[in-house]
């Protein structure tokens, strides 16, 4: 899992081929200090945010189910799920975009369940709300400042200075009167980030920022999101559907399914220490086996190997190992399987293996430097499962 620490290294430059564009609206309200901040970001790094027993239906479809949640002041929080998790609804009940049927949304200790969006004073950046093309990049930039109330609005000064710092901060100097058009999509998403940034908002809000962008300008934006989060300290989560993405960036992952919170925990948590199958299953490539606990023990179906299950009683339960965690042994040793393909990749060989009676098909991986010799498809093999989990049910 990567290390989150403050780098030495600038900010990458985005490519200026990319014609995608992902940017965001900020939603600027009641609550905070609009004084232009230091150098180094906005002066403060926003609040705790605490979730309780947050409901809310469409229809017969529970949409959010009693979530609780505590993100600490200063945190990145993924919210990770498939589509129909509630993740996004969860996003939005926060800003205050939606209004949940039953629970209570706070900012710190005060209650900001029945605020409106703008006197939450939050960030939100849409994944497909583009920047106003009418307006240069530091007109973007202002605009949540400039939209406040009079009687809270800052001076023309303090906004361009603020607008100064944040195209700093974003390593974007000397764009401010560029329009969106003659931006490449990751400088956008920068801009995008820096408006929602300017208005140094409760907390910042991110609905799949990286969603709508090419593979390489993801994986150099996300990394770029990671140091300027350790820069400016701000409290943040993000919705995302890539696992790789969470693991990534977060300090904390929360896991969702079907309205409910699955799991939360650092990305090593949840890789390596899956609270239920469902979070083995879904993140990382997994393989499953169908068996039954009898004393102790796991013994999968067609297989006379038993394996210590950590779980006691007799009843019918699933097995999930990571394919690079199998290693090879001799055909009448370990768990029996036949060779059906070989991949090659770049990084990695894999088999895929029929195991007896297994409905699921299993992977193992081999480095592309391992000595050990090739099976030919449709040889038998043996299976040593090195490190596994197994879950009742």
């Amino acid at each position: 899992m990567p290390s989150h620490r403050k780098p030495d290294m600038p900010l990458p430059d985005q490519p200026t081929g990319s014609g995608t564009d992902i940017a965001g609206d900020a939603l600027g309200g009641v609550g905070r200090s609009t004084t232009a901040a230091g150098a180094n970001g906005p002066a403060a790094a926003g609040i705790d945010l605490h979730i309780r027993q947050l409901s809310k239906r469409y229809a017969n479809v529970a949409a959010l189910d009693a979530v609780d949640l505590d993100v600490a002041s200063g945190e990145l929080v993924a919210l990770l799920g498939p589509s129909g998790s509630g993740k996004t609804t969860l996003l939005r009940v926060i800003a205050g975009l939606l209004h949940p049927d039953s629970g209570r949304v706070l900012f710190g200790a005060d209650d900001a369940t029945r605020l409106s969006l703008r006197e939450r004073n939050v960030g939100f950046v849409f994944q497909h709300y583009a920047l106003f093309k009418h307006m240069t990049v530091a007109e973007n930039i202002a605009f949540g400042l400039r939209s406040r109330p009079r009687r809270r609005r800052p001076d023309k000064a303090t906004i361009a200075r603020r607008v100064d710092e944040l195209l700093a901060l974003i390593q974007l100097p000397g764009f401010g009167n560029r329009y969106p058009e003659q931006l490449s999509g990751g400088q956008k998403q920068r801009v995008a980030l820096a408006r929602a940034l300017a208005i140094d908002p409760n907390v910042l809000l991110l609905d799949e920022p990286f969603g709508a962008l090419d593979a390489k300008v993801r994986v150099e934006l996300r990394r770029w999101l990671r140091r300027l989060h350790d820069q400016t300290g701000q409290t943040t989560l993000f919705v995302t559907h890539d696992q790789d993405e969470a693991l990534e960036l977060a300090d904390r992952v929360v896991v969702l399914k079907d309205g409910r919170i699955e799991q939360v925990g650092t990305p090593d948590e949840i890789y390596n220490a899956p609270a239920s199958a469902y979070v083995f299953d879904f993140i990382g490539r997994a393989n499953r086996l169908e068996g039954r606990i009898e004393d102790g023990h796991f013994q999968a179906e067609g297989q006379a190997s038993r394996l210590r299950a950590g779980l006691a009683g007799n009843m019918p339960a699933q097995l999930y190992v990571r394919p690079h965690d199998i290693a090879l042994v001799a055909a009448d040793a370990g768990l029996r399987a036949e060779v059906v393909a070989v991949h090659r990749r770049a990084d990695r060989i894999t088999l895929e293996l029929s195991a007896q009676t297994q409905s699921r098909l299993l992977e193992l991986d081999l480095p592309t430097s391992s000595d050990t010799p090739l099976p030919a498809i449709g040889s038998a093999v043996g299976l040593q499962l090195q490190r596994y989990r197994v879950y009742p049910g």
